[in-house]
C-alpha cells in the first residue's frame, strides 16, 4: 500500500513538473515573439523633411529643367527618335543643315514647353502636400488637387511622346534605322563612332 502511494506521488510530481515547463516554453514563446514583432522603419523615413512629400529634391529639378524622366520611352523604344539624340548624332546621322535647323528649333520649342509644365506641375504637387501638411484638406479638395495634377502629368507626357513623333518625321527611313543602330536598340555595324552617351533619361 506504502508502495503504491509512493509511485502516484512521483507521478504526480513528474506530472505537475512537465505541466510547468510547458506552461513555462509557452509564456516564455509568447515574450520572445513580443520582443521580435517590432515594426521595422518605414521606407519613408526621413522623406518627411522634402519641401514637397511626393517630390525628390531630383525629381523636382528634372521638371523644372525639362528632362524627359523616362517618358518618352513608348516612342524611343518603338523607332521614334527624339531631336536631343537625333542632334547628338548628327554627323552619323548625316542630317542636312535643313534637319539641323528644323530638329534645333523643334528641341527648343520642346524643352521650353517641359519646363513650364513641369514648373506648373512641381507648384500643383505643392499645394496638394500644404493642404495636408495644414489640416486643411477636404474630399472635395483632395479631388481638386489631384485632378490637377493627373491633367499636368499627362499634358508633360503628350508633350514629350508628341516631340517624337514630329522628330521622327523630319528624318528619312534611313536615319530612323541607323538612328535605332547607333542607340544600341538593334544590331548593325556601327561605322561611325556615335556621340558619348547622354544622361538624358525618355
Amino acid at each position: 500500500m506504502q508502495t503504491q502511494n509512493t509511485l502516484k506521488l512521483i507521478a504526480s510530481c513528474i506530472a505537475l513538473t512537465g505541466a510547468t515547463g510547458i506552461f513555462a516554453q509557452h509564456a516564455s514563446g509568447q515574450h520572445g515573439h513580443g520582443a521580435s514583432a517590432a515594426p521595422a522603419p518605414s521606407p519613408y523615413a526621413g522623406q518627411q523633411t522634402r519641401s514637397i512629400k511626393a517630390l525628390s529634391a531630383t525629381q523636382e529639378q528634372d521638371l523644372l529643367q525639362g528632362k524627359g524622366m523616362e517618358l518618352a520611352k513608348a516612342a524611343e523604344l518603338n523607332g521614334y527618335p527624339g531631336p536631343m539624340h537625333t542632334l547628338e548624332l548628327a554627323q552619323a546621322l548625316e542630317l542636312s543643315a535643313a534637319q539641323k535647323q528644323a530638329s534645333q528649333e523643334l528641341l527648343d520649342r520642346h524643352k521650353a514647353d517641359a519646363r513650364r509644365l513641369g514648373a506648373e506641375l512641381v507648384e500643383a504637387e505643392r499645394a496638394l502636400d500644404q493642404s495636408f501638411a495644414t489640416r486643411q484638406i477636404t474630399a472635395a479638395g483632395l479631388t481638386r488637387h489631384t485632378d490637377r495634377i493627373a491633367q499636368l502629368q499627362a499634358t508633360l507626357r503628350a508633350n514629350h511622346l508628341q516631340t517624337h513623333l514630329q522628330q521622327t518625321a523630319l528624318l528619312t527611313p534611313h536615319q530612323i534605322t541607323r538612328y535605332a543602330e547607333l542607340r544600341g536598340y538593334i544590331a548593325g555595324a556601327a561605322t561611325a563612332s556615335p556621340a558619348a552617351p547622354s544622361s538624358h533619361k525618355h
